[in-house]
């Protein structure tokens, strides 16, 4: 309502508008989908405006936390749809050299299970101008300087700056995903890697390739794709080429088996997580890979909860 109220009224020029979360993104399903439509309803009433989407801060709850799946609930919609998104929580994850810490219990601060990445950033690149100081809540300079130069990136997209120039690939919006996310030993899933080009068909030949992990089965002639060949004779290496034209993506899918954990002559049932990375290569670009996350044996627990009478 304060969006339409401003746009609506006299002298108001703005033509993008983010409204940035602060902890209130870790809520419900049904939540993040009303943000997700008022955003939507906002973008229907004033076309000429671009919206931009958001993830929620890191509270160090880590990969399998509500918050990272609200996130995650934010990020396919914005594929899906074709949105504009500031992924803040995917650069609070990841130092320059692209280590992971959100599955360390990363924060907003840049603190995790082992110490601040941000801090052990600079300490062992001093000088670097990424580490400049800068007036930054709620985290350490490294990050602001990360999350500043990503949103001036953002917007020299958004006024039209090709980050790549003229034909050459950028195969960003490419995506994995697991079905189901959550299941059990010995149950059947199916990933699907969607590879697609921004700047429109490719004719130079696109590779991908997927190791299936340990705990999980490779299911023999479930690669499939909707063009280019397909390889799993080295199985559990799994492979693709192909070019994206004239349709300029491809859509890769495959299953697995969920196998038992086991200790000598035990079989262990135990709750864990597999990442499964798929690593996708053209010409004119750098390798970039795509993960996604299956849960394992993970139920809910009711306690019961006994009140005691007071003295």
């Amino acid at each position: 309502s304060r969006t339409r109220t401003y746009l609506n009224g006299s002298g108001s020029d703005r033509n993008v508008v983010a409204w940035s979360w602060c902890g209130q993104a870790d809520t419900s399903e049904e939540n993040i989908n009303t943000y997700l439509t008022l955003m939507n309803g906002l973008e229907e009433d004033d076309p000429d405006v671009t919206f931009v989407y958001m993830t929620g801060h890191l509270n160090g709850t880590g990969v399998d936390g509500n918050l990272n799946v609200r996130n995650n609930q934010i990020r396919a919609y914005c594929t899906a749809n074709n949105k504009v998104l500031f992924d803040f929580a995917d650069i609070e994850s990841y130092d320059p050299d692209g280590n992971y810490f959100l599955d360390r219990g990363a924060n907003d601060g840049c603190y995790y299970d082992g110490g601040n990445w941000a801090d052990e950033w600079c300490a062992a690149h001093s000088g670097d101008p990424l580490c400049d100081s800068c007036d930054c809540v709620h985290s350490r300079p490294l990050n602001c300087n990360l999350k500043a130069r990503a949103f001036w990136w953002m917007l020299a997209r958004i006024a039209g700056w090709e980050a790549q120039a003229p034909g050459q690939p950028d195969l960003t919006p490419s995506y994995k995903a697991v079905s189901p996310p959550y299941t059990d030993y010995g149950e059947r899933i199916t990933y699907t890697v969607a590879i697609r080009n921004d700047t429109g068909p490719l004719t130079s030949t696109v590779l991908f390739s997927d190791t299936i992990q340990d705990g999980l089965s490779y299911v023999p002639g479930t690669l499939a794709a909707t063009s280019g060949m397909v390889n799993d004779t080295a199985s559990p290496i799994l492979r693709w080429s192909g070019v994206l034209s004239p349709t300029p993506a491809v859509t890769i899918t495959y299953a697995a088996t969920v196998t038992y954990i086991t200790s000598g002559t035990a079989t262990l049932i135990l709750p864990r997580t597999i990442t499964n990375t798929a690593v996708i290569e053209a010409p004119g670009c750098q390798p970039i890979t795509r993960t996604a996350t299956v849960h394992i044996h993970w139920q809910s627990l009711y306690l019961p909860l006994v009140k005691r009478d007071s003295l």
